[in-house]
C-alpha cells in the first residue's frame, strides 16, 4: 500500500511455519527486496515451547549474506562449520558472515530442552557488496554490555548496528548499516536517524509517522532522503533498519543469496553432493529444497 505522505511502503509480513513456529517475514516482498543492506527480516515469536520441545534448526548452508540474530527473550544455540558453538541471549548480537560458504544449525540446549522456554526476536540477512560475496566466512558474538544504549525522554535506544544518537555500535558491518532497537513510553517521540534507505518495523504496540498510523508487526519503508519522526501515543517496541544502497540486483533462493545465477546454481549442486564443510558433532541436515517460496 502506497502513501503520499513520506513512508513509501507499508509492508505487512507473511507467516511462514518453520516447524517448530511461525515466523512472520517482511523481507524479501514482492514489492521490495531490500531496504539499505538488509535483505530478509523475520520476526519470531514470541512463541512458547513447552518442556520436550525447542528450537531445533538442523544444519544448513549459506552464502553471500551475513546474518543478524537479535532476541528480545529466550536463547538460542549456534553452532558452525568453523568450530563456533555459541548460546545467544536478550542484547546480544550474533554475527555470522558467510561469504563463499558457512554452514550452521539453530538449537537449543539440553537444559532449555528439558525445561522449555519462551522466545521472541529477530533474524535478519544482509546482503553483501558484490566484492565481498566471496570472503571467507566469520562469526562474531557481541555480548549486551558492550552495545550501547542511551535514554531520552520517554525512549531507551540500543544501537545494534551502525552509528545513531551519538553512538556507534563496535559490530562491523561490510556495507553502511543502520539497526537501531527503541522502546517509546506512552505519549513518547523520537527523530529518527538519518540513512540513504530506511526502514521501521513495528514490534509490538503501533506508532505515527509524522501522523501517518503505522500498526504492530509492520514495515514502514520510507521514502529516500526524508526526516521524520515517531511517536507512540500508547507506548511502542520498534526496529529502525536500512543503509546505504547496495549496488547490483541479488538472487535470493532458500538460505542463498547471490549477484551471480551461476554461483547460486553451484551452491545448490555443493550442497546437495556434500561439498559444504560440516558442522562439528552435527550429522543431521536440512536437505536442498526442490522448490522454494519466499
Amino acid at each position: 500500500m502506497e502513501d503520499a505522505g513520506i513512508i513509501e511502503l507499508l509492508i505487512e509480513p507473511a507467516e511462514k511455519d518453520l516447524g517448530e513456529f511461525t515466523v512472520r517475514r517482511a523481507l524479501p516482498d514482492k514489492r521490495r527486496q531490500r531496504v539499505g543492506p538488509f535483505i530478509f527480516f523475520d520476526h519470531m515469536g514470541p512463541a512458547e515451547f513447552s518442556p520436550g520441545t525447542g528450537v531445533n534448526v538442523r544444519s544448513h548452508p549459506h552464502i553471500g549474506l551475513a546474518t543478524i540474530t537479535f532476541l528480545f527473550e529466550g536463547e538460542i544455540l549456534h553452532r558452525d562449520s568453523l568450530g563456533y558453538v555459541q548460546a545467544i541471549r536478550p542484547g546480544e548480537i550474533n554475527w555470522m558472515t558467510a561469504g563463499k560458504g558457512i554452514v550452521h544449525s539453530e538449537k537449543v540446549t539440553p537444559e532449555l530442552l528439558a525445561s522449555g522456554q519462551k522466545l521472541h526476536g529477530l533474524q535478519t540477512w544482509v546482503a553483501l557488496p558484490v566484492e565481498h560475496e566471496e570472503i571467507e566466512p566469520r562469526f562474531e558474538h557481541y555480548p549486551a554490555d558492550g552495545i550501547p544504549n542511551l535514554q531520552q525522554e520517554g525512549a531507551t535506544i540500543t544501537v545494534v548496528i551502525g552509528t545513531a544518537y551519538g553512538k556507534t555500535s563496535p559490530v562491523q558491518a561490510a556495507s553502511e548499516t543502520l539497526y537501531v532497537e527503541v522502546k517509546l513510553e506512552p505519549g513518547a517521540s523520537i527523530d529518527l536517524p538519518e540513512a540513504e534507505e530506511l526502514g521501521v518495523y513495528v514490534v509490538s504496540g503501533s506508532i505515527e509517522l509524522d501522523d501517518q498510523a503505522v500498526s504492530n508487526g509492520v514495515l514502514a519503508v520510507l521514502k529516500n532522503g526524508v526526516s521524520a519522526s515517531v511517536s507512540a501515543p500508547d507506548g511502542a517496541h520498534i526496529m529502525i533498519c536500512g543503509g546505504d544502497t547496495l549496488e547490483g540486483d541479488r538472487i535470493v533462493w532458500w538460505n542463498f543469496v547471490s549477484s551471480s545465477r551461476e554461483r547460486l546454481e553451484q551452491a545448490k549442486r555443493d550442497w546437495k553432493e556434500g561439498k559444504f564443510d560440516d558442522v562439528p558433532g552435527e550429522s543431521d541436515f536440512i536437505p536442498l529444497p526442490g522448490k522454494v517460496r519466499t
